[in-house]
């Protein structure tokens, strides 16, 4: 019963991750945008621009390779371990899942992630980073 209930809570961990990598390219882009109005230097660093930037560019490329997210495979395999059901309804599960997982056919995705990172791309220009070199 222990090894059960870690490997359930390790695939809920997996999936409080992912929230967190989808909130941190949703909500990275959204502060951009506010932090160029309000001039707030944090989002021109260019470490924050650059891990940004590659978490869409790694979604965008998966969705038109037609991957499945390694995060959303470990913690299928994870719960299927844990029971034989993809998922459980763990409190966590139950509410995060409801957040990040929802149905709709693959090229929507690939539509809306394609648009996202476009404005990403867009805000490189539009909101430029300091240069690596002035981090000193």
């Amino acid at each position: 019963m222990e090894s059960f209930a870690l490997t359930v809570l390790a695939a809920d961990a997996i999936l409080l991750l992912h929230v967190l990598f989808v909130g941190f390219v949703l909500v990275g882009l959204a502060l951009i945008i506010v932090g160029k109005v309000r001039s707030w230097s944090w989002v021109r660093h260019p470490w924050f621009r650059l891990a940004h930037l590659v978490a869409i560019g790694v979604v965008i490329m998966q969705s038109w390779l037609d991957v499945i997210c390694p995060l959303t495979t470990l913690e299928n395999a994870l719960r299927l371990r844990a029971g034989g059901v993809e998922y459980s309804n763990s409190f966590i599960s139950h509410w995060l899942e409801a957040i990040l997982y929802y149905q709709a056919p693959a090229w929507v995705f690939v539509v809306c992630y394609t648009a996202f990172g476009v404005l990403a791309v867009a805000c490189w220009f539009f909101v430029p980073p300091r240069s690596f070199t002035k981090l000193g």
